[in-house]
């Protein structure tokens, strides 16, 4: 028998060696989100506008509205396997494209408002997007490339015709001039559903293809992240996070409609702690998901049980390791809160953890395997196994391959150089494992930074700040940051001895920002002579991270 919900366990060694995968013959997401539940009358989102305003969908709503969006693009012409990119926040039009896209067996392409110019482009020309749907925020930067994106026929920009100029479609009459009752795309496990985009050190971002399994694996981990809690009716989740990033997409927003749990939207710019608490308790959400940058401005608020009526029962979060201040806070702030840390890859899916129902979260620790993956830790050189307490490459894998990415679109040399000969999907994160069995991150085997949760490749922050005509040479690294885990920091060789450092300091912020995304940009500018290089003149970051006293014996 397939299972529609994780089945509950109380011990871990019982999880671990019970749980199987059992993936349906057939599975779109779009009905198993919105159609198999008891009573789909319930709510499924609660929306609450930037200006206040509060709007209500239930599954049904959703089924509906998506019934029409999928009519809709279907009309215009998007077929099986065409590409659709959701330039969306927190917004409900945001998971209505991706049911809608799925509908019709259109694959999704999550990409985040906070794109800029470059990055945007880049993504939607490399994925072949045919459409994309468009918060008004981004819709005059997807002007200014459509021109550079041959594959994009079709701009879909959120309002309706009194809003929505020029030659874009306006979402709400999309929906207005079509009607539910579409025949859903008859899909398996092992349909393509989305290309999400990864940054690493030594290219461009590489699309991550996945199939629908993707989505049953994110599931089945946000139910032992969330301490087994996701009850349907009755838990209500939330992240600050971007819908766009894979934890927040399909670790919380659809891990949480496959439960059948209601799930709060807030779109907002920044984050702030007293609105945040505010919005918890407004909305009575038990289940957040939280970024360890978002918990470390939590904590500046005093008091938060005795200001707010909070129902929170659980704190999961990933992204960046979570330091013991953080979790000593939770601990002596809260009640009865857990904070349960967890660790996966846009490649990999969401495969190791803690999870307080089953043993005690050590602070500074990644967890233990989550039930259904097997890991190691290989030597890095010639992938043998390493014995606890040595450093090495985490691996790992899956106990149904389906739950892991299908291929890097277009690079199948980089598809086939993640995984090992004998089966092991490599991470490219340094890891030790104790004796205990509980993982612990050391660093990544290339340059990846981890800022605010982001993973941000030094290449593509490089190129941008080389686009100002007073750089002549950048290397980027990360470094420690008390509130963002990792800052980006840019050590730039001037073009000429003749600049004001101060100025050329916030250029060069401005231009990665416009450029890139609002997390990319350096904090911090160091202007140098020279730079370290190979003999191939490439950047040695290595050099650089240890001019800032980070390197120890696990760089390479």
């Amino acid at each position: 028998m397939t299972w529609t919900v994780m089945p509950t366990f109380d011990e871990y060694a019982q999880a671990r060696e019970t749980f199987q995968w059992d993936l349906p013959e057939s599975f779109n997401p779009a009905v198993d989100f919105l159609r198999k539940h008891d009573d789909t009358s319930r709510t499924a989102l609660r929306y609450e506008q930037p200006d206040g305003g509060l709007e209500t969908y239930s599954f049904d709503d959703l089924d509906e509205r998506s019934d029409r969006l999928a009519a809709a693009l279907a009309d215009l012409g998007v077929e099986a396997g065409d590409r659709v990119g959701v330039v969306v926040p927190q917004k409900p039009q945001n998971p209505l494209t991706h049911l809608a896209n799925w509908k019709v067996g259109a694959v999704s392409v999550p990409l985040t408002v906070l794109f800029g110019r470059d990055a945007l482009q880049y993504r939607l020309a490399d994925s072949e997007a045919v459409a994309v749907v468009v918060d008004p925020s981004v819709r005059e930067t997807v002007d200014e490339i459509r021109d550079e994106c041959p594959a994009l026929e079709h701009v879909i920009e959120l309002g309706d015709e009194s809003s929505v100029g020029g030659d874009a479609h306006a979402f709400d009459d999309l929906l207005e001039a079509h009607e539910s009752g579409i025949d859903v795309y008859d899909a398996t496990p092992e349909t393509p559903t989305a290309i999400m985009y990864t940054s690493g050190s030594t290219g461009p971002p590489k699309g991550v293809r996945h199939s629908h399994a993707l989505w049953l694996g994110r599931a089945a981990a946000a139910y032992n992240y969330f301490d087994q809690g996701l009850e349907a009716g009755e838990t209500t989740v939330w992240t600050p996070a971007d819908w766009a990033w894979g934890a927040a997409l399909g670790g919380t927003l659809f891990a949480a409609w496959h439960h059948g749990c209601t799930v709060v939207g807030w779109p907002r710019d920044g984050f702030d702690p007293e609105a945040a608490y505010d919005l918890m308790e407004c909305h009575g959400v038990t289940k957040a998901f939280m970024p360890p940058t978002a918990l470390r401005m939590l904590m500046a608020v005093d008091d938060p049980e005795a200001q707010f009526d909070l129902a929170l029962e659980t704190f999961a979060s990933a992204g960046e390791p979570l330091t013991s201040e953080v979790v000593d806070w939770v601990d002596e702030t809260f009640a009865d809160v857990a904070i349960n840390e967890f660790y996966g890859q846009t490649e990999l899916n969401l495969v190791v953890g803690n999870s307080e129902t089953w043993f005690d979260t050590r602070p500074g620790s990644m967890g233990k395997p989550f039930p259904g993956y097997e890991l190691a830790v290989l030597d890095p050189e010639t992938h043998d196994e390493l014995e606890p307490g040595e450093v090495g490459e985490l691996a790992v894998k899956p106990g149904d391959r389906r739950v892991f990415f299908d291929e890097y679109w277009k690079l199948p040399e980089k598809t086939a150089n993640k995984q090992t000969t004998e089966g092991w999907f490599l991470t490219g994160d340094l890891v030790k494992r104790d004796a205990e069995g509980y993982l612990w991150f050391v660093s990544r085997t290339d340059d990846v930074i981890l800022t605010s949760g982001y993973r941000v490749g030094p290449m593509e922050v490089e190129e941008a700040i080389l686009h100002h005509p007073e750089a002549e040479q950048a290397g980027v690294i990360g470094v420690p940051d008390e509130t963002h885990g990792e800052a980006i920091k840019a050590y730039v060789q001037p073009a000429s001895d003749d600049y004001d450092s101060e100025r050329l300091r916030e250029e060069i912020r401005d231009l990665v920002r416009d450029r890139l995304a609002e997390y990319e940009y350096p904090r911090r500018i160091e202007f140098v002579d020279e730079l370290p290089t190979t003999t191939t003149g490439k950047i040695q970051r290595r050099s650089l991270r240890d001019r800032e006293g980070l390197v120890d014996d696990t760089d390479e």
